[in-house]
C-alpha cells in the first residue's frame, strides 16, 4: 500500500471493495490501534508541512535592494561629505523608515500555510478495533474508516465506501456553487474532473445532507487540500510595477548625478577655479540631482491610499500593492461568491402555461412574483408542495439546511406561502428523502381524512410519475402535448443556465396509507404543477462594476466550477464577452496555444487550481498585468501567482485572504473599481512628484552648469542648492502625493508595465521647464550683476529659482488641462506647503541671523516682485501651450467631421 498523488488520481476507478483491500482494512473492524500507530509513525501526521520561516534578518535586508534605495544611501554619504549632516541623517531615516514598513508588511503577508493548518477538521469520528471513537484529526491514517455526519468537515481524502442521501458543499475546493451527491458507485473514465467524482471525499469541504463512511486514502500534504499548499508554498511573487519603475528611475537618476559631477569637476579645473569649491559644488549639485524624497512620497502616498481603500471596504497587505490595480489590464475572476451572491435563488416558475418571473436575491423573503400581465394564477399548486416538502429554515435572510431547500422557502414567501404555518397545519408523518437512484424528494402530509403527497424532483422523473397537469381553470390530462409544453419551458429554462426543478402532488386516502411500508407506491399518477428555476444569481452591483472596468480598458474573464451552459448564461447576463472552454479543452491546449488565445476567451468553466494558475501565467506571458479574485481554498495559487489577488473577507477562506494581497471586507466586486480607481490615483500623483521633482532638478543642473559658460559667476552656493532641495523634496512633494483624482482618470486604457515613470516625452517637457528656470533665474541673475553686487544678484537668483518651484507645482499636477480646474483648490495640504516654502525663504533671505548661513542679503518690495513676476512665466507659459493644444485639437476634430 502506497500514498501518493498516482495512487490518489486512481480511487474513483476502483470499486470499495477493491479500495479496502488495497489499504488492508476491513470496513467492519476498521484499523487496529497497532496497525494506525505503525501507519501513522510511516505517514506522519495528518497535517500540512510547514517550510522553515525566512529568517527576520534576511526579509530585513531585502529592504536594501532596490538601485533607487542605494542611490539614496549614496546621496546621504555624499552629503556627509561637504558637511550637511542634517540632509545626510535625513536621507538615511527615510531609508530607515522604508525599510521597516516593508519588512512589516512582508512578515505579516507570509502566513498562508498557517491558515490552511487552521482549516483541518480538529477531530473525526472513526471505527477501529471495531469500536466507534472521535480521535484528532492529526491521527488518521490511510485505511481509517470515517464516519460522516451532517455538518461534518471531512477531514482527509477518501473512497466512499456506503453512503445515504448523501451531499458534500465542495464550493470551496472546486468552485461548483451547488452541493453535490456522493455515491459508492464505481466511475469509468480516467478523464473523470474533480468536480465529478462522485464517489470521492476531499479534505475541508463541508456535508450538507445525509449519511457515510469513508476509508481514507490520502492525509495531510498528499490530499487535494496538500496539493494546493505545495502549490501556494512554490508560487513566485512578481515585483509590482511601482517597484520596476522605481528601480529604473534609480539606474537613470544614478547616471545622471554621475554625469553632473563630472562636468563640473571638468569644466572647473579648466576655467582654474579652486578645486575644493569645485568638488563641494559639484557633490551638492549631486546630492540635488537625485530626488531623494521620492521613496518618503511613494510611501506616504501609498499608506494614504491604503487607509482610503480600507475605509472603502478594501484592506491591502503590502503598500507597493496598492498601485497594481492601477495598471491592471486583465481580472480574473471566480464566479462563486465575487460575482454573485452564493446562494441559490428562484428566478422563474412555470404553472398553468405560464412563464412568471421572480424578483430579489438569495434566501431573502422580500420581492415578487410577476408575468407578462397583471393575471397570475393560483400559486398555492406550486408553492405549498415546495414549502412542505423542505427541511431548511429560513430566519431573517439567513438559512440552515439544504441551499435549494432555502431557495424553495423563500420563493414560497415570496408568493405569500407560510412554510412554518404549514407545517404545523399539516404535519409530516412519512417521508422518502432525495436519492440519486430515484431523483425526487417527497414528504407525506396528514390532512383531514386523506395523506398528501408533496413531490419535488428533476423534471423527466416527475413527469414519468404524472398523470394530470394543473391548469388554473381545471385539471388536465398530461397528455403528449402537455409533455411537450413542458419540454419545451423546461429547455428555456435550461439555456438561461437555470437549474430545473419540477414539483407535482397527489393525495391517498387515510385508510390506503401505511407510513412503514412501500411508500414509493404512492408516488405515482402525481398532478404535476409545475417547474422552478433556480440559480446563483450575480450580484446587483456586479454588472456596472463590470462596465465600469470596460471602459476604463480593463478586460474580465471568469474563472467558474459551473457546468459550461450555466457560466455563458452568467456571463451573458453580467456583460462578459468571448468565447466559453471548459477545463477539458483548457487541458488540450500546450501553454503557447493558450497564451495565444486567451484574448478571446472570456469564461473558462470546470477550471482546476493549477489550470488557473496556467491562466494566469498566460495573461501574464502576453504582457498583462493581471489580478485575480477568489474566495476559495482553489483560489489559492493563482491569487498568489497574479500580480495582485484580490480575496473575499467575509465568504473567504483563511487560505484565500493570507495569500491574497488584498482582502475586499464586503466581498463586493464593485470595490474593485474604487481600488483601480485609487491605484490610478496613486501612480498619477508620483508622476505629479516626479513631473516637479525632476524638473526643479534639471533647472538647478541647467543654471549652474551653464552659468559659467556664458560669462557668470556660479548663481548659487552649495548650502543654498542643499537648501532647494530639502524644502522642494519636504512638504510641497508630499502634498503632490495626496492630490484628489483628475476627473478623466477611469478615462483611458491601463498603462502598460514597459511604460517608464521618465519616458523621453516627459524627459523633453521636464527639460522646457528646466530651461524655463535656467533661463528666469540667470537672467535676474545677470540682471543684479548689472545694477549691484554679486551677493545682492545671487540672493535675487536664489529667491527666484525657489519661486519658480511655487509655481511650477501648479505645472505638475496636471499634465494636459488647465490647471486652473474644479481642482485647484481642493489640495489643501499643497496650498499650506507652498506658503510655508514661501515663508522659509523669506526668513532666510529677510532675517539677519540665517543671512550669514545662506551667503544672502535683504531684498526690497521690488525685487521680491521682480522675482515673482519672473518666476509666475513658468505657469503662464505652460498654460499658453496646453490653450493652443485644446485649440489645435478642436480645429482638428471639427474638420474631420465636416
Amino acid at each position: 500500500m502506497t500514498q501518493n498523488k498516482e495512487q490518489a488520481s486512481e480511487w474513483h476507478l476502483v470499486s470499495a471493495s477493491e479500495a479496502t483491500e488495497r489499504l488492508g482494512v476491513n470496513p467492519a473492524i476498521g484499523l487496529s490501534s497497532a496497525e494506525a500507530a505503525e501507519r501513522l509513525a510511516k505517514y506522519g501526521p495528518n497535517r500540512l508541512e510547514e517550510p522553515p520561516p525566512r529568517s527576520r534578518w534576511l526579509l530585513l535586508l531585502d529592504q536594501f535592494k532596490g538601485v533607487l534605495i542605494l542611490v539614496l544611501i549614496g546621496a546621504a554619504l555624499l552629503a556627509a561629505a561637504i558637511g550637511d549632516l542634517v540632509d545626510a541623517a535625513v536621507i538615511l531615516v527615510v531609508v530607515l523608515i522604508n525599510a521597516v514598513l516593508g519588512f512589516s508588511q512582508e512578515h505579516r503577508a507570509k502566513q498562508s500555510l498557517v491558515a490552511l493548518k487552521r482549516m483541518l477538521a480538529p477531530t473525526a469520528e472513526v471505527r477501529r478495533d471495531g469500536v466507534k471513537m472521535s480521535l484528532s484529526a492529526d491521527s488518521l491514517v490511510p485505511g481509517d474508516i470515517v464516519l460522516l455526519d451532517p455538518g461534518d468537515r471531512v477531514p482527509a481524502d477518501g473512497r466512499v465506501i456506503e453512503a445515504f442521501s448523501f451531499e458534500v458543499d465542495e464550493s470551496s475546493l472546486t468552485g461548483e456553487s451547488r452541493t453535490v451527491g456522493k455515491h459508492a458507485k464505481l466511475l469509468e473514465g480516467p478523464e473523470i474532473p474533480l468536480a465529478e467524482r462522485a464517489n470521492l471525499f476531499y479534505m475541508n469541504t463541508t456535508v450538507t445532507r445525509g449519511r457515510a463512511e469513508m476509508v481514507v486514502t490520502a492525509t495531510g500534504m498528499n490530499t487535494e487540500l496538500g496539493l494546493l499548499a505545495n502549490m501556494l508554498g512554490t508560487a513566485e511573487e512578481s515585483p509590482t510595477p511601482l517597484q520596476v519603475q522605481l528601480d529604473h528611475l534609480g539606474r537613470r537618476l544614478a547616471l545622471i548625478a554621475v554625469i553632473v559631477v563630472m562636468v563640473m569637476l571638468i569644466a572647473g579645473l579648466l576655467r582654474g577655479e579652486p578645486w575644493i569649491q569645485m568638488v563641494l559644488t559639484a557633490i551638492a549639485l549631486a546630492v540635488a540631482a537625485i530626488p531623494e524624497g521620492l521613496p518618503a512620497v511613494v510611501t506616504v502616498t501609498l499608506a494614504i491610499g491604503l487607509q482610503r481603500m480600507a475605509r472603502n471596504q478594501a484592506i491591502v497587505k503590502r503598500l507597493a500593492a496598492v498601485e497594481t490595480l492601477g495598471c491592471t489590464s486583465v481580472i480574473c475572476t471566480d464566479k462563486t461568491g465575487t460575482l454573485t451572491v452564493n446562494q441559490l435563488t428562484a428566478r422563474q416558475l412555470y404553472t398553468s402555461g405560464k412563464h412568471l418571473q421572480v424578483s430579489g436575491e438569495g434566501y431573502e423573503t422580500r420581492g415578487r412574483i410577476s408575468g407578462e400581465d397583471d393575471h397570475l394564477p393560483d400559486l398555492e399548486p406550486l408553492l405549498l408542495p415546495v414549502a412542505l416538502c423542505n427541511d431548511a429554515q429560513l430566519r431573517t435572510g439567513k438559512m440552515a439546511g439544504d441551499p435549494m431547500d432555502g431557495a424553495l422557502l423563500a420563493v414560497a414567501a415570496k408568493g405569500g406561502v407560510d412554510p412554518v404555518a404549514l407545517k404545523m397545519r399539516y404535519p409530516r408523518i412519512a417521508e422518502i428523502p432525495f436519492d440519486a437512484e430515484h431523483k425526487y424528494h417527497a414528504t407525506f402530509h396528514l390532512v383531514g381524512d386523506r395523506v398528501r403527497v408533496m413531490v419535488k424532483g428533476a423534471p423527466e422523473v416527475i413527469a414519468k410519475n404524472s398523470a394530470m397537469v394543473y391548469d388554473e381553470n381545471g385539471d388536465l390530462t398530461l397528455d403528449d402535448y402537455q409533455c411537450q409544453l413542458f419540454k419545451q419551458a423546461n429547455e428555456k429554462m435550461a439555456e438561461t443556465g437555470l437549474r430545473v426543478l419540477a414539483v407535482a402532488w397527489t393525495h391517498v386516502p387515510v385508510r390506503d396509507f401505511d407510513p412503514s411500508g412501500n411508500l414509493f407506491e404512492h408516488v405515482k399518477d402525481l398532478v404535476f404543477t409545475g417547474l422552478i428555476g433556480l440559480m446563483d444569481p450575480p450580484r446587483p452591483e456586479a454588472r456596472k462594476a463590470i462596465e465600469l472596468c470596460h471602459q476604463a480598458g480593463i478586460s474580465i474573464k471568469m474563472i467558474t466550477g459551473d457546468q459550461k451552459k450555466t457560466a455563458a448564461a452568467i456571463a451573458r447576463e453580467l456583460g462578459i464577452t468571448g468565447n466559453v472552454v471548459t477545463s477539458a479543452e483548457l487541458d488540450a491546449m500546450s501553454d503557447e496555444q493558450l497564451s495565444q488565445a486567451i484574448t478571446d476567451i472570456g469564461v473558462f468553466t470546470r477550471a482546476t487550481p493549477e489550470q488557473k494558475v496556467r491562466i494566469v501565467c498566460a495573461l501574464k506571458s502576453r504582457g498583462h498585468v493581471t489580478a485575480m479574485t477568489g474566495d476559495g481554498v482553489n483560489d489559492a495559487p493563482a491569487l498568489k501567482t497574479a500580480d495582485i489577488g484580490v480575496a473575499m473577507g467575509q465568504s473567504g477562506t483563511d487560505v484565500a485572504r493570507d495569500a491574497a494581497t488584498m482582502v475586499l471586507t464586503d466581498d463586493n466586486f464593485a470595490t474593485i473599481v474604487k481600488a483601480v480607481k485609487e491605484g490610478r490615483t496613486i501612480y498619477d500623483n508620483i508622476v505629479k512628484f516626479v513631473r516637479f521633482q525632476l524638473s526643479t532638478n534639471i533647472g538647478a543642473i541647467l543654471t549652474v552648469l551653464l552659468s559659467p559658460f556664458m560669462g557668470l559667476p556660479l548663481p548659487f552656493t552649495p548650502v543654498q542648492l542643499l537648501w532647494v532641495n530639502i524644502i522642494m523634496d519636504g512638504p510641497p512633494a508630499m502634498a503632490l502625493g495626496v492630490d484628489p483624482a483628475q476627473p478623466d482618470i477611469m478615462s483611458h486604457k491601463p498603462r502598460k508595465t514597459t511604460d517608464q515613470i521618465l519616458k523621453l516625452r516627459l524627459l523633453g517637457k521636464l527639460a522646457t521647464y528646466g530651461m524655463t528656470m535656467m533661463v528666469g533665474t540667470l537672467g535676474v541673475f545677470w540682471w543684479g550683476l548689472q545694477t549691484s553686487s554679486q551677493l545682492h544678484a545671487q540672493s535675487m537668483a536664489f529667491t527666484t529659482f525657489v519661486l519658480f518651484q511655487v509655481f511650477n507645482a501648479f505645472n505638475a499636477r496636471v499634465a494636459r488641462r488647465s490647471t486652473f480646474n474644479a481642482n485647484f483648490f481642493r489640495n489643501r495640504m499643497l496650498w499650506l506647503a507652498l506658503a510655508g516654502v514661501v515663508t522659509l525663504q523669506v526668513v532666510a533671505v529677510q532675517w539677519a541671523p540665517a543671512q550669514g548661513i545662506f551667503s544672502v542679503e535683504a531684498l526690497s518690495l521690488a525685487d521680491w516682485a521682480l522675482a515673482t513676476a519672473v518666476a509666475s512665466s513658468i505657469l503662464i507659459l505652460e498654460e499658453l501651450r496646453k490653450l493652443m493644444l485644446r485649440i489645435f485639437r478642436r480645429f482638428s476634430t471639427a474638420e474631420n467631421t465636416e
